[in-house]
C-alpha cells in the first residue's frame, strides 16, 4: 500500500516536471521569434533588393502566424494580426515600389533595370530547355526631327504610342523596354529569326495604321528600323545587344525603315 501511494506521488511529480518544460519551451520560442525578427530586420536595413525584402517579410509573416496558432505564451493576438496586417501592407508596397522602379514612367515600358531582371529569368529559362531567344533592338527613324519639327510633347506621344502598339502586336510571354531615349529592346522568348523578323515587320505595319494626328497637320507615319539577335546559349545581355545594335546600324544605312539579322 505504501509503495502504491509512494508510485503515484513519483507519477504526479513527473507530469508537473513535464508541464514545466513544454510552459519553458513555450517561452523560448517567444523570445526566439522576438530575437529572429530583430535579425530579420538587420537583414531588410543592409539590403536594397526588393525582392529579397518581399522574401524576408513572408518568412517573419509565416512565422508570426505560426507564433499565433502555437505559443500559448503569445496571448495578445489582436496584435499579432495587426502586425501581420502591417507585414501584408508593407509587402504589398514593396510589390508596387518595385514596378515603379523597373518601369519607364512616361512610355510604361520596362526600363534598363526592368530589362536586366527580366532578362536573367528568361535567359536561365532558355538555356534550361534548350530553347532560342530573339533580342530585337528597334530605333525610330528621324526622331529629332519630329522633336524639333512638332515639338518634344509630340515626341513623347510617339514614344508611347509605338510602346502601345508594340504590347498589342507582341505575344503575352514578350517584353518591350526602353532602352534609352527613342530606343527601345523586345525580347522574343522561344523564337527563331524568320519569326523574329516577321514579328518587326508586323509591328511596323501595324504601327503605320496607329500614326498620331496634330490639329490638321498631315503627319508622315511613323517607322523604325531594327537590328534582329538570336542569343547564343550562355550568351549574356550585353553581348546580344551589342549584335543587334551592329545589325540596327546597317538598317539605317540601307534606308531605314527596314529590320536587318544579326551576325551570329
Amino acid at each position: 500500500m505504501h509503495d502504491a501511494i509512494k508510485q503515484r506521488r513519483m507519477l504526479r511529480l513527473v507530469k508537473s516536471s513535464a508541464g514545466l518544460k513544454d510552459e519553458r519551451k513555450t517561452i523560448v520560442n517567444s523570445e526566439s521569434y522576438f530575437k529572429q525578427v530583430e535579425r530579420y530586420a538587420d537583414q531588410i536595413r543592409k539590403t536594397r533588393n526588393a525582392d529579397e525584402i518581399i522574401r524576408i517579410l513572408d518568412v517573419v509573416l509565416s512565422e508570426t502566424r505560426g507564433l499565433r496558432f502555437s505559443d500559448e505564451i503569445f496571448s495578445a493576438k489582436e496584435q499579432v494580426k495587426h502586425a501581420e496586417e502591417k507585414i501584408e501592407s508593407l509587402k504589398n508596397e514593396l510589390e508596387q515600389l518595385k514596378g515603379l522602379v523597373q518601369t519607364d514612367q512616361m512610355t510604361g515600358a520596362y526600363n534598363r533595370r526592368g530589362l536586366d531582371e527580366i532578362f536573367k529569368r528568361e535567359a536561365a529559362r532558355a538555356d534550361r530547355n534548350g530553347q532560342s531567344m530573339g533580342i530585337a533592338l528597334i530605333d525610330l527613324d528621324n526622331f529629332k526631327q519630329i522633336n524639333d519639327s512638332l515639338g518634344h510633347p509630340y515626341g513623347d506621344s510617339v514614344l508611347i504610342n509605338l510602346v502601345t502598339v508594340a504590347k498589342e502586336v507582341l505575344r503575352p510571354s514578350d517584353t518591350v523596354a526602353r532602352f534609352g531615349g527613342e530606343e527601345f529592346v523586345i525580347m522574343l522568348p522561344d523564337i527563331e529569326m524568320e519569326q523574329a523578323l516577321t514579328v518587326m515587320y508586323r509591328l511596323q505595319n501595324s504601327l503605320s495604321k496607329h500614326s498620331l494626328i496634330r490639329g490638321d497637320d498631315v503627319i508622315p507615319p511613323i517607322t523604325f528600323s531594327a537590328g534582329v539577335a538570336i542569343r547564343s546559349f550562355g550568351e549574356p545581355l550585353n553581348s546580344v545587344i551589342g549584335r543587334a545594335d551592329k545589325a540596327l546600324y546597317q538598317a539605317k544605312r540601307a534606308g531605314k525603315s527596314r529590320a536587318i539579322p544579326a551576325l551570329t
